[in-house]
């Protein structure tokens, strides 16, 4: 089947394109009775929006949703909810020197070769814009996971090759980049400037942290908890790497350095990032994501045309420097559907 729909009980399929009319989604699996508006999505779609700082495109959408079904008095219905945002500020002038041009590091090249058609304005369904969707979707389903006491926190630890020092929560959205140290988020501006400035683009990584997650989550084998987690943020265009928990660093822990040894009162530490045999354990479930560069830099670069003729490309128009800060509360979307979905899963074994 097309890869446009993802869940099992919290299902949502997404649509639509960077320079299309609209984008959406149609949620269905949402349980009834809960109160929903339109100001608990847009509260969502505003932190994705571009955050005035250095590096942020240009492009300024509204991103204003409109719910068009799923809902009746502010309360969810039980019936499929569908939310649908219009792109108003798209700008396709900068795309029709380009069209027949494969852009490096893009999916221009893969959609061409799949489809053997592409909708070359601004990437189309390969956009970031994409992410609006994920975004919305997400808000409703922190709506069900409210329910329940469960919080899902994310933020930059490492922009660009500057680290966060701490994490304070508090600081998260005291600044641009959505970091939890106010003084690395300076040096993040201070250094995104000069890679503005040089033409090029940067990566980065964000952490996710759900508080409040119930032991239980996840499925034996191909269903477990980080595996859905996994695909569910690799998903995401700009992600080229997974973590959970110790990740990368247990391949040099000896196994009495990487095991969560285990007490009445619970765990002495979280390794394990809060799952154990994909299952959840009641820990805090922590995830990173690496963010690799915007590909789209105006530094001349080798390419081939549709006719697979050599040539060079210095992608102009408007664009972010880097994918962070924006992608932060899409990763965050993502992690919220995944731990929705189980729970609601969960909740059908235990009836």
């Amino acid at each position: 089947m097309p890869g446009n729909s993802f869940g099992k009980s919290f299902v949502v399929t997404t649509w639509g394109e960077s320079h299309g009319k609209a984008l959406g989604v149609v949620i269905d699996g949402c349980p009834p009775r809960l109160p929903l508006s339109e100001s608990d999505i847009q509260n969502e779609l505003d932190r994705r929006r571009p955050s005035g700082a250095s590096g942020s495109t240009k492009r300024r959408e509204p991103d204003k949703v409109e719910i068009l079904s799923g809902t009746f008095e502010k309360k969810t219905t039980g019936t499929p909810i569908s939310l649908i945002v219009y792109n108003k500020d798209a700008d396709s002038k900068a795309y029709k020197d380009i069209k027949d041009i494969f852009r490096p590091g893009h999916g221009d090249i893969t959609y061409q070769k799949k489809y053997g058609i592409r909708d070359h304005r601004g990437g189309g369904r390969a956009s970031g814009r994409e992410t609006v969707a994920r975004v919305a979707a997400g808000a409703v389903a922190q709506v069900v996971l409210n329910q329940q006491g469960i919080g899902i926190t994310a933020y930059t630890v490492e922009l660009a090759g500057i680290r966060a020092e701490q994490i304070n929560v508090k600081d998260i959205d005291k600044n641009p980049f959505f970091a939890p140290d106010i003084h690395t988020a300076k040096r993040m501006e201070e250094r995104i400037k000069e890679i503005k400035a040089s033409g090029d683009s940067a990566g980065g990584i964000v952490e996710v942290r759900v508080t409040g997650c119930p032991s239980g989550l996840g499925e034996p084998v191909f269903d477990k908890l980080d595996a859905d987690l996994a695909k569910a943020v690799m998903s995401i265009g700009a992600i080229k790497a997974v973590e959970i928990g110790a990740g990368m660093k247990t391949a040099r822990l000896l196994g009495s350095e990487c095991n969560d040894e285990i007490a009445p009162d619970g765990f002495a530490t979280n390794r394990s990032g809060g799952i154990l045999a994909g299952i959840s354990n009641g820990d805090d479930i922590v995830l990173r994501a690496v963010v690799k560069p915007i590909p789209s830099i105006q530094i001349v670069q080798r390419t081939i045309d549709i006719h697979s003729k050599p040539t060079t490309i210095s992608v102009k128009g408007r664009h972010d420097i880097s994918a962070i800060p924006r992608i932060v509360p899409v990763c965050q979307a993502m992690v919220r559907l995944v731990i929705v979905d189980h729970l609601l899963r969960q909740k059908t074994i235990g009836s």
